[in-house]
């Protein structure tokens, strides 16, 4: 099968507005600085490395022994909000890293915030090179280039299968069949839910939302949009409010020490999880190894589609003088087979990032060990899903005040859309912003 034919069907359109809007926005920012070239004055560049993601360090550590005229400092950094607001703090006091990765969604309202570097010159061609042109336009925003691509994270099915075949259910294909299976795996044993969906993860509903053909982000002229009261997203929302309601899922929050546990001892029958949670799976659940089986996200309809969770890029801080340097560094980590496989040898938490990059996702697919699944072809049946995420979704600049909203609105998801709703529209109007009607 062809993965690279695959990727080229992925209409993702996260550039968030026209690029005259975004621009403006951006106020224009400044050309690379093209200093800190690597290995100019003969001796080598340090740049320092800020980054949550399995297998970084690892991949860093090769880089340092195979380079000579640059060289790494890695800093594991926290996950999520943390982590941004680590890195928004150190730009402001000047003490920044060369090199970050970011979050996709994070992007656009990093990039108008002017916390990032111009990477135009210095990754332009590259990207445009290396990258197919749909994840291009994750990073390319205001017709400048602002990231780096690293992975596609369609979220998909993780399911027990000894549990599914305990209790006589098939794997579903539709939600409808999803809540089938729920109720009756919960009416044989009512201790065993379906799923954890306790809220603390406002992203899982966005992806949800962008599966339903939602569009919560957009512009109207030269006005941004925010529109979570859409009827694909209160469809999705009522879905699993019923879910919770009838006990049929349960009310632990997401990533908490409740869900690992709930995972591990059999009292959840599946997850929704993106293509990245394979590899920590083995860590996290390390008795369960042959009893989960990965699926296709079910649908509203049947057919296969998807949306993304979470997502990862490489960045340049603003603020940075090694900006040549980082771009070293980050072309080789994002498009080198050895980085991968760094990545993959790392004894700890093995990564099962789907790359952006052909090569690299080839690369992944020979290393990874997926004994923990049987022999599942972990990185095939990801790549099938990274090709049915649904076109059309956006992110917008307002994301840290609406992720805060709604992680705050706690497991009730129609008041996560209307907190998230509330939460946007202020903080659009608030940046001095237009705010479409």
């Amino acid at each position: 099968m062809s993965r690279t034919s695959r990727t080229s069907r992925i209409a993702l359109t996260a550039s968030i507005v026209s690029l005259a809007l975004f621009a403006t926005a951006c106020g224009g920012g400044e050309d690379d600085k093209g200093s800190g070239k690597a290995g100019g004055d003969g001796k080598p560049v340090t740049i320092k490395y800020w980054s949550a993601t399995s297998g970084a360090e690892e991949a860093a550590a090769l880089f340092n022994k195979t380079h000579k005229n640059v060289k790494v400092d890695f800093s594991l950094v926290p996950a999520g909000p943390d982590g941004v607001k680590k890195l928004t703090n150190a730009v402001k006091a000047g003490n920044a890293p060369d090199v970050a990765t970011m979050d996709y969604s994070v992007l656009p309202e990093f990039a108008i915030g002017g916390n990032l570097e111009d990477l135009s010159s210095a990754s332009g061609d590259f990207v445009k090179e290396k990258f197919p042109e749909n994840i291009n336009s994750l990073v390319n925003l205001g017709g400048k280039t602002w990231a780096v691509p690293f992975d596609v994270t369609p979220i998909e099915l993780y399911y027990r299968k000894d549990l599914f075949k305990k209790y006589g259910v098939e794997v579903p294909k539709t939600w409808d069949e999803y809540r089938a299976a729920a109720e009756k795996i919960n009416k044989a044993d009512p201790k065993v839910k379906m799923t954890n969906f306790g809220g603390n993860d406002p992203a899982l509903l966005a992806g949800l939302a962008w599966q339903a053909g939602a569009k919560w982000y957009g512009t109207e002229g030269d006005a941004w949009k925010i529109d979570m009261q859409d009827a694909a997203s209160k469809k999705v929302a009522t879905y699993w409010n019923d879910l919770l309601k009838d006990g049929l899922v349960s009310k632990t929050p997401l990533w908490s020490e409740g869900e690992t546990k709930e995972r591990a001892t059999g009292k959840v029958a599946s997850f929704l999880g993106a293509s990245w949670s394979a590899g920590g799976m083995k860590t996290s659940y390390p008795d369960t190894a042959g009893k989960w089986g990965i699926a296709p996200l079910p649908s509203w309809d049947g057919k296969a589609a998807t949306g993304m969770y979470g997502g990862t890029s490489f960045i340049v801080p603003k603020g940075s003088e090694k900006v040549d340097a980082a771009a070293e560094f980050i072309e080789w980590v994002t498009t080198d087979p050895a980085a991968m496989k760094a990545r993959l040898d790392a004894a700890k938490t093995p990564s099962s990032a789907l790359p952006a990059n052909d090569a690299m996702r080839k690369v992944a697919a020979e290393h990874f060990d997926g004994a923990f699944f049987e022999g599942q072809d972990v990185y095939g049946i990801a790549s099938e899903a990274a090709a049915s995420i649904v076109p059309g979704w956006n992110w917008s600049p307002a994301h840290a005040a609406i992720n805060q909203a709604q992680t705050a609105a706690g497991a009730d998801h129609l008041k996560m859309l209307d907190e998230g709703q509330k939460a946007g529209e202020k903080a659009i109007k608030d940046r001095g912003l237009k705010l479409a009607k």
